[in-house]
């Protein structure tokens, strides 16, 4: 599908790969806001829904705009196929409901989105999924918990919000060695600094939403991997289930993976001065950033990713009560749980993305209450520093 982008590196790909020009000869990709499409016969009808003839059916899995995405997104990741949905849980859900039945074992890093915890443990689990939790790092809990039934391994990499980092290729032999799956969620790193299908990994997921737009505007996401395991197995249960991404979001994630080379560049250039800067200040007990090199994982980090990342967290002195005075003293800062936006967001994750998540549960992460996480955006670093010092300070 991408033999005409083969020697291309990935920011050309960025730009260019995945759109096919209409008869209009437009230079900007066009959006195709329409439900359904028009044969011209029945037996042509017949021959597309039936599958007999490639092209479009319905939106609800055909669509112009959204198999654009879905094909610049797979060049990128280096992927067959692409499956683009309504959300990244939408796309972990669909996953998991395409590729496993009851009766199948999961083993998950304990250090995944609170949400993602909750899909497994209060509704997966409910059809029949067992999942058992682990170190993101330890990889002798990964081996202990693998079990005959196992189907697949999880994990963020880097976590949410710890940067903890995982080893793919070790995790990728202990997948193959147990003949099952590994599937890594890339949303934080993306394919300008990590592909993990080139480290092992037999599934990727993205939320969208995240730094893919960068720009806080639309949900979405999506599911990469071969061409039996997605461009079958998930884009079925996408056909009947529905979690479909709509055309006007798939054209605004297409238009940002046209700049998502150089945002992420910025975005870890000015994580790695925060997270500097955050690790000498007297107020802060402590510094999460996989770029520094008292990062516990910074070897594994500076081998398997190309930068950093833009998520920074850390931890000040005291507790919630001081967490909450750096968040409310912020001027420019956005308070929100998003990340991944040109614009610097902070969070107390104790009690926004993780609150689902039970107390036992958060401190086996730690998630801890004097914990603030902050998405990097793209505005001056010395107006980010400020903002923060505003609370800081008066701790």
């Amino acid at each position: 599908m991408f033999d005409e982008f083969e020697h291309y590196n990935i920011e050309t790909l960025a730009v260019r790969a995945g759109y096919e020009q209409t008869g209009e000869q437009e230079n900007s990709e066009a959006i195709f806001p329409t439900s359904s499409f028009r044969y011209q016969s029945a037996a042509q009808a017949a021959a597309r829904f039936g599958g007999q003839e490639p092209g479009n059916v319905y939106s609800r899995f055909t669509n112009p705009t959204v198999r654009a995405f879905e094909n610049r997104l797979a060049a990128m990741e280096g992927a067959a196929s692409c499956v683009a949905t309504a959300s990244g849980m939408s796309a972990i859900l669909t996953t998991f409901m395409s590729l496993c039945q009851a009766g199948d074992h999961v083993v998950s890093s304990q250090s995944i989105f609170g949400t993602t915890k909750v899909l497994f443990t209060k509704y997966l689990m409910k059809f029949g999924l067992e999942v058992t939790f682990v170190s993101q790092t330890d990889l002798s809990e990964w081996q202990a918990a693998i079990r005959p039934n196992t189907k697949a391994l999880f994990l963020e990499t880097p976590s949410n919000p710890l940067t903890e980092v995982a080893d793919l290729d070790a995790l990728s032999q202990l997948a193959k060695a147990n003949q099952c799956l590994l599937v890594v969620d890339n949303c934080f790193c993306t394919p300008i600094l990590q592909r993990p299908l080139e480290q092992g990994a037999d599934i990727v997921i993205h939320s969208a939403t995240k730094f893919l737009d960068g720009q806080g505007r639309a949900i979405g996401g999506a599911v990469l991997g071969n061409a039996q395991l997605v461009g079958e197995e998930v884009r079925g249960f996408l056909r009947t289930c529905g979690p479909s991404m709509s055309p006007f979001n798939a054209w605004i994630f297409l238009k940002g993976l046209e700049t998502l080379p150089i945002r992420m560049r910025a975005h870890c250039e000015n994580a790695l001065s925060l997270a500097s800067w955050l690790s000498q200040h007297p107020k802060i007990e402590k510094v999460f950033y996989p770029g520094l090199t008292s990062h516990p994982q910074y070897e594994l980090a500076h081998k398997q990713q190309s930068a950093g990342g833009g998520l920074v967290s850390f931890r000040v002195k005291g507790g919630r009560e001081q967490a909450w005075q750096v968040i409310d003293h912020t001027k420019m800062v956005s308070i929100t749980a998003n990340l991944g936006d040109v614009k610097t967001i902070i969070t107390h994750p104790a009690t926004t993305t993780h609150v689902r998540v039970s107390p036992e549960d958060r401190e086996k992460a730690g998630i801890t209450e004097n914990l603030l996480r902050i998405s990097v955006g793209l505005e001056s670093i010395e107006d980010i520093k400020r903002d923060l010092a505003r609370g800081l300070d008066l701790i």
